[in-house]
């Protein structure tokens, strides 16, 4: 092999290598780096979820105590930001289940892009008010934590039945720990003086959800989807705040 043949081999090498470690970092560390080069700057959210965009949005944490992103690539990437606020009623809101849910391990789903406007496949989640929650599940021993990942759109392509069991995953929705986890929400968006303006959740599985103790009232509180949305949402439920920028929400 010529001199110059092995050089060029081995810039390659080292190239690939040094692309394929800053990938790496870039997907375990790029959500916590663009955190921390936050400004303190309020955000604001302009238009609707299906027609707005988002000044100044702010990233959700990778994860707590008792809650985890969806996947670590697509929060590196920034679809994880919210209206300040609103970030604010959702973290808090984990903090406040830990006691009614010791063991229960929540998993956060899509937001918006830090300045909105279209983030595909979604018709909403354009101005930083919207954001996806996998359902909590449980197996045989008890809770455990939905497995997201790309090959399974990180989440978005589980599935459950209408008793509300994944054969994929071989566990079940565990709607009590949804419903004290949508109960936190609507707490901490009223203690914030914002209020959740729509709850959309597969309507054949809310009768499961309303039948628990702790979802029993969730009707008279929030407002839930009626009819079926063009995709299902039984792996997520997604929620919609009013627009705390709005003097008239």
């Amino acid at each position: 092999m010529k001199p110059r043949t092995r050089k060029a081999i081995r810039i390659f090498l080292v190239s690939a290598i040094l692309v394929l470690v800053l990938a790496t970092l870039f997907v375990f560390f790029g959500n916590d780096l663009a955190r921390a080069l936050e400004t303190g700057a309020p955000s604001r959210s302009l238009g609707t979820t299906e027609d707005g965009s988002l000044v100044n949005g702010k990233r959700l944490p990778t994860s707590g105590p008792n809650y985890q992103a969806y996947g670590r690539l697509p929060i590196a990437l920034g679809r994880n930001n919210l209206h300040c606020r609103v970030r604010d009623v959702v973290v808090g809101a984990y903090a406040a289940v830990q006691d009614p849910c010791p063991s229960t391990v929540f998993v956060y789903g899509e937001c918006s892009w830090p300045s909105g406007g279209r983030m595909r496949p979604h018709a909403t989640h354009r101005n930083g008010l919207s954001i996806d929650f996998m359902v909590p599940v449980a197996d045989n021993a008890g809770p455990t934590t939905l497995s997201t990942h790309i090959t399974n759109k990180y989440g978005y392509a589980v599935h459950f039945d209408a008793t509300g069991w994944c054969e994929a995953q071989q566990c079940r929705i565990d709607f009590d720990a949804m419903a004290a986890h949508l109960h936190s929400l609507a707490d901490g968006a009223e203690a914030a003086g914002l209020h959740i303006r729509r709850v959309i959740f597969a309507p054949d599985l809310q009768p499961l959800l309303f039948a628990t103790d702790r979802g029993k009232d969730l009707p008279q509180r929030l407002t839930f989807s009626e009819k079926p949305s063009w995709v299902r949402h039984d792996e997520h439920y997604h929620v919609d705040f009013h627009n705390p920028d709005d003097d008239n929400q």
